[in-house]
């Protein structure tokens, strides 16, 4: 007879988009655990993040405590010129706990590319996608370059809605949940092409997914290592990071999942504000930032007006990494301020019960803070 243990449950991972709101900040704070995942590992010096005065700003129902209860917050870091104006932490994350990142990785590995052309590793962003990854070639992805993947414009039938089971990303999900190799990938041979490659704008995670595949195969090495050696490490983070893979030892997931503390997203901010410290081609942060697609505020969770290198351009021009359930990286270049929120925002059927708005919630408290800046 076996001894009796302590056992720790982890929600079930192939449900990981449908969680009701008691098990969302649970399954966000331990995605390591409940996936496969790849370390990106961090160098031996940490950069301080400097203090500077707090910030008080004020907002319609109260402080930064009742914004962050009302907008399911559990993480808010803001910067301005490099210093740390607010860190507040609620909903069990704490300094040193690696928050997952949802959609919000989609723009870190983006920038990968830049840096990627600028080692030699790609030719350009006309590149065709095929060339690194023969595994697509034949479908609808074999007239797709590099550049229709980074602003989501591959033309690729791709279904995007977390509430229907049946969903490309759902199925997506469940790939990751069961961590069946090459199963993201079939998905993705299968999909029909519904628009001429750079032509239409479609978010679609899947084109992430073979983004990171495409790193992969011309840096030769994982994207956790690259991503290591060209970001991490130099930039000082404070923890190692992850990225979630799609199997044991598979490949990396490039636009979900990914696993980082509330201050290395804010370091990662930084270096987008300061111009990718001549890890990125000279103009690349530029050219990242700018609207290659108009969009109407409707078009996204976040209320965006363009989108850029998988970057989602606000409408005051600054670029936000956006990602499920509220999380985002808010880079406002022209007022030097880096802004994350790591959030458990309730998701339908649940989100009804709450009566909430919370991209008005957002928007109302960002323009306070804003405001209250120097």
């Amino acid at each position: 007879m076996s001894l009796s243990a302590p056992v720790f449950r982890l929600p079930p991972g192939g449900e990981f988009l449908l969680l009701p709101p008691t098990l969302q900040p649970h399954a966000y704070a331990n995605v390591d655990r409940m996936f496969a995942t790849r370390t990106i590992r961090r160098g031996a010096t940490v950069t301080p993040l400097p203090r500077g005065p707090a910030l008080s700003p004020g907002y319609a129902h109260g402080g930064v405590g009742e914004y962050m209860d009302r907008a399911c917050v559990a993480g808010l870091l803001v910067l301005r010129q490099g210093q740390v104006v607010m860190e507040h932490y609620a909903l069990g994350l704490r300094e040193d706990v690696r928050w997952s990142s949802m959609s919000m990785v989609k723009s870190l590995t983006s920038t990968l590319v830049g840096a990627a052309i600028k080692d030699g590793h790609i030719g350009g962003l006309a590149d065709k996608v095929s060339d690194y990854v023969p595994g697509v070639r034949g479908s609808a992805y074999d007239r797709v370059s590099v550049r229709d993947l980074i602003t989501m414009s591959s033309g690729v039938g791709w279904s995007e809605d977390y509430t229907d089971r049946s969903s490309h990303v759902n199925q997506y999900s469940r790939c990751l949940g069961e961590k069946r190799a090459g199963g993201v990938l079939e998905i993705l041979r299968g999909l029909p092409a519904e628009h001429a490659p750079g032509s239409f704008f479609h978010y679609n995670t899947g084109d992430t997914f073979l983004l990171g595949c495409l790193l992969t195969a011309a840096t030769g090495e994982t994207l956790a290592s690259y991503m290591s050696r060209k970001v991490w490490e130099p930039l000082g983070m404070e923890q190692d990071g992850f990225y979630t893979l799609e199997s044991e030892g598979g490949q990396e997931i490039g636009g979900s999942r990914a696993g980082a503390t509330l201050r290395d997203y804010g370091r990662f901010g930084q270096f987008i504000l300061r111009g990718g410290d001549g890890i990125l081609p000279e103009g690349w942060v530029e050219e990242a930032a700018t609207p290659h697609f108009a969009l109407e505020p409707g078009q996204s969770s976040y209320g965006a007006t363009g989108y850029g290198y998988s970057w989602w351009i606000d409408a005051d021009g600054a670029m936000v990494a956006v990602g499920f359930a509220g999380q985002s990286l808010y880079i406002n270049r022209a007022r030097g301020v880096v802004i994350v929120t790591l959030s458990a925002q309730p998701q339908p059927p649940f989100a009804a019960a709450y009566g909430r708005d919370f991209r008005a919630e957002r928007q109302g408290f960002q323009a306070a803070l804003m405001a209250a800046l120097p």
